[in-house]
């Protein structure tokens, strides 16, 4: 009977690895383990990973900001000075400053001393306080009578040089009450080409002319415009553009003008045959 017992108690038991207590807790400690690898190993971006992208983010900006700043701290100071300028008349020492400035490093000092123009070439100064008829009333009162002695073609007897067409446009509207009767001419580049300034100045007596010395010296150098004749030379000095730079301060004109005055001007002025004015 009790062998019987035990050997339906064994056979009603479960065979295999899984029957056993060892084996169940390994199977379970298997699952756990099963379990931990699947959730535990996920990736989380580290610190270092990160930080170079946030480093990466911020130096573009700050390069950007900081160029931005630059540039508008240079453009604020050119406007600064420009504007705390006071105006001040030009004086004929200030056209001999700019000509040995702009001479001293390629001229010897004998070719620069030739440079140097007599007190008595210059007329009185515009004192910031004159029209321009009123100005060229004052430099030369007897303009009527001068200007009815002129005869002579391709020349002129009273030349304004300023720093553009508009600029020019200007002046022989604000010259009406001084000019009269006077012939003038535009002496520029803008609409007008430099033939046909040459068939005018050929074809009757001009007295006045307004330009721009970029074609001035075009003309002479062409042969269609004489300085001879000519005797006074007037330059716009103190009028300033939208930039508030007057003609001299355009590095441009400045050489234009210094080439135009070497082109017969200054040796006019030394003759005392030509009267030079800054208004």
């Amino acid at each position: 009977m009790a062998d019987d017992l035990g050997d339906e108690w064994w056979e009603n038991q479960p065979t295999g690895a899984d029957s056993s207590p060892e084996a169940s807790d390994g199977e379970g400690g298997g699952e756990t383990e099963v379990m931990q690898q699947e959730t535990v190993p996920v990736p989380v971006p580290s610190e270092e990973t990160r930080q170079p992208k946030e480093c990466f983010l911020i130096q573009p900006k700050e390069r950007k900001e900081n160029t931005t700043k630059t540039r508008k701290r240079r453009k604020k100071k050119i406007t600064d000075v420009l504007a705390k300028s006071e105006p001040k008349p030009g004086l004929p020492e200030d056209l001999q400053k700019l000509m040995k400035d702009y001479y001293s490093s390629r001229r010897s000092v004998i070719e620069l001393e030739e440079l140097n123009l007599p007190d008595s070439c210059f007329l009185k100064a515009n004192d910031l306080t004159h029209s321009l008829s009123s100005y060229l009333k004052e430099i030369c009162p007897k303009w009527v009578k001068l200007r009815k002695n002129h005869s002579e073609k391709k020349s002129v007897l009273m030349l304004i040089v300023c720093g553009s067409a508009t600029r020019a446009l200007e002046l022989i509207r604000s010259m009406t009450a001084f000019r009269g009767d006077s012939k003038v001419i535009k002496l520029f580049a803008k609409h007008i080409k430099v033939q046909e300034q040459v068939k005018l100045l050929e074809k009757r007596v001009v007295h006045l002319g307004v330009g721009t010395p970029g074609r001035i010296k075009e003309l002479v150098k062409q042969g269609g415009f004489n300085l001879n004749p000519l005797k006074f030379l007037v330059f716009d000095w103190n009028w300033r553009d939208q930039k508030l730079r007057r003609m001299m301060d355009i590095p441009e004109i400045r050489k234009e003008v210094f080439e135009l005055l070497e082109m017969g001007v200054l040796s006019l002025c030394k003759s005392e045959s030509l009267k030079l004015g800054l208004f």
